[in-house]
């Protein structure tokens, strides 16, 4: 079972929220210094991602978002507050009008 699991769902349609999915990436890439391979598939892309500490994907489809991670021993202490940045991230890609997260 993954230390942190983030389900949220959209109604943006699969081009759209491959877009997010992008953003993301790179958001994460610049900000976290993780490593990311988008997998694109005909119904869902997989972003996937990892770092000393940290694995997991970031799933996407025409309706859906999944967030699942796997925390080193070392993080594993701060995977609530880890998790709620990464829902805050994911709530403000998916709704534009809410304020940026914190950092």
């Amino acid at each position: 079972m993954p230390d942190i699991h983030i389900q949220r769902a959209h109604t943006l349609g699969l081009p759209k929220a491959r877009k997010l999915a992008r953003k993301w990436a790179e958001q994460a890439q610049d900000k976290f210094a993780l490593e990311c391979k988008i997998v694109e598939g005909a119904t869902e892309d997989t972003v996937e991602f990892t770092r000393p500490g940290v694995d997991g994907s970031l799933r996407v489809a025409a309706d859906q978002i999944t967030v699942d991670a796997k925390l080193g021993f070392l993080l594993a202490a701060f995977s609530k507050q880890i998790e709620g940045q990464i829902a805050e991230n994911i709530d403000a890609l998916l709704s534009p009008d809410r304020p940026a997260p914190r950092t």
